[in-house]
């Protein structure tokens, strides 16, 4: 079975939008000119798990789902049954990625947010850490890590691409 992975940018000051949960500010970034690995990354993904406002923001920032073809489970309290690309659920967030690893082959990439980070964190539930820093600082934002959240990594590989920096972890046994 694969992995539960993180894929996610932050900014130099660790935050992964701003207050309002807006990510505009990931747009003019010089990358490599291409899309700065996600391709690889993302053939490597069976199934996504994501928070509801993470889910949310997706619908915002475009017009077609970006993930569909693949299974995606969205935490939610609010929100119940299947759409044509999600399947919501409220569930342990352990149940949950149990259910999406063996929904298709390949990692679970958990797209966010920081309380959902937090929980598989301080469950041991997460797997690789895929970090691309963004070189901006927010001066303040929605934390990829909130407050209380604890894990010990070891650093895997690092890349460059363009002004970015992408940082692999794994999870420290």
């Amino acid at each position: 079975m694969g992995k539960i992975v993180l894929y996610i940018a932050i900014s130099v000051d660790g935050y992964i939008a701003c207050e309002d949960g807006s990510v505009d500010w990931l747009e003019d970034v010089r990358g490599d000119g291409s899309d700065n690995g996600y391709g690889a990354f993302y053939d490597e993904i069976g199934s996504l798990v994501m928070g509801r406002k993470t889910y949310e923001k997706v619908l915002q920032l475009t017009n077609n789902f970006p993930y569909a073809g693949k299974p995606c489970f969205v935490l939610s309290r609010m929100l119940a049954g299947e759409t044509e690309h999600v399947t919501f659920i409220n569930e342990a967030i352990s149940d949950v990625l149990e259910r999406a690893k063996s929904s298709a082959e390949g990692d679970v990439w958990l797209v966010g947010g920081g309380e959902v980070v937090k929980e598989c964190l301080a469950n041991g539930l997460l797997d690789d850490l895929y970090v691309a820093i963004i070189p901006k600082v927010l001066g303040g934002g929605i934390p990829l890590f909130p407050k209380g959240s604890e894990a010990v990594f070891v650093l895997a590989d690092v890349k460059k691409f363009g002004d970015i920096v992408s940082i692999h972890y794994w999870r420290k046994d």
